[in-house]
């Protein structure tokens, strides 16, 4: 695998970035995404104009999308289009990870790294303060 970019942890889930806007002409964005077992993710939401692949890479993780769940093991891959409300868990007894790609780069390391910083913070996080960084970067929650 080559060395990410950058790796940013939100809660438990990690993110390591091969590559980012910068290196696209903001076309997109790729970063291994790994889950363990139980951890949290974001409640179901949509893209407003952007496009997301997912392709298995280790262990199974769960991909709901417009209210079809699947299971996306080593080797599997998934579109979710644009405008489609998706979300992922991770019942398995592993880590999970999967390689992302989304299109184009608007949801990037940024995004990421804000909504990080808000949990790290302490405390459960204000979820109208989650709402509006999500907001800021076209993530809209179903």
């Amino acid at each position: 695998m080559p060395e990410p970019k950058e790796i940013i942890r939100v809660g438990a889930l990690e993110l390591r970035f091969l590559l980012d806007g910068d290196d696209t002409e903001q076309r997109l964005v790729m970063f291994e995404f790994s889950v363990p077992p139980g951890a949290k993710v974001p409640a179901p939401h949509y893209h407003e104009d952007v496009d997301e692949l997912l392709y298995g890479l280790a262990g199974s993780m769960t991909t709901t999308v417009a209210g079809q769940v699947r299971a996306l093991g080593v080797g599997d891959s998934c579109f979710i289009p644009r405008g489609v409300v998706h979300h992922h868990a991770n019942l398995g007894t592993e880590t999970a990870t999967v390689l992302t790609v989304l299109t184009p780069a608007r949801i990037g390391p940024a995004y990421f790294r804000e909504l990080g910083a808000l949990l790290q913070a302490g405390g459960p996080p204000d979820p109208v303060r989650v709402q509006e960084i999500m907001a800021n970067y076209g993530l809209v929650v179903a």
